[in-house]
């Protein structure tokens, strides 16, 4: 509810671009149970996606390669 409100987005809106009921996205945003078809409806019209990760701390390689690219966008030539 919270990304929703912040981006502008109506609750009428998203379920009706979405497919969904207005049920399913109340559903959603208390955090009860609704389908991965749902979920991943009203995900896609918010402009948001669903990422999986290992569970568990990141390697190094994980890290490094995540954040690397947060060097060349500070703009800092330290």
């Amino acid at each position: 509810m919270e990304i929703r409100k912040t981006s502008g987005l109506k609750a009428t809106d998203i379920a009706r671009n979405s497919g969904r009921s207005r049920n399913v996205l109340n559903r959603l945003e208390r955090g009860e149970d609704v389908t991965v078809a749902s979920l991943m409806d009203i995900l896609r019209v918010m402009g948001l996606t669903l990422r999986l990760e290992r569970a568990g701390l990141p390697s190094l390689a994980e890290m490094t390669a995540r954040f690397s690219n947060l060097d060349d966008e500070d703009g800092d030539a330290s």
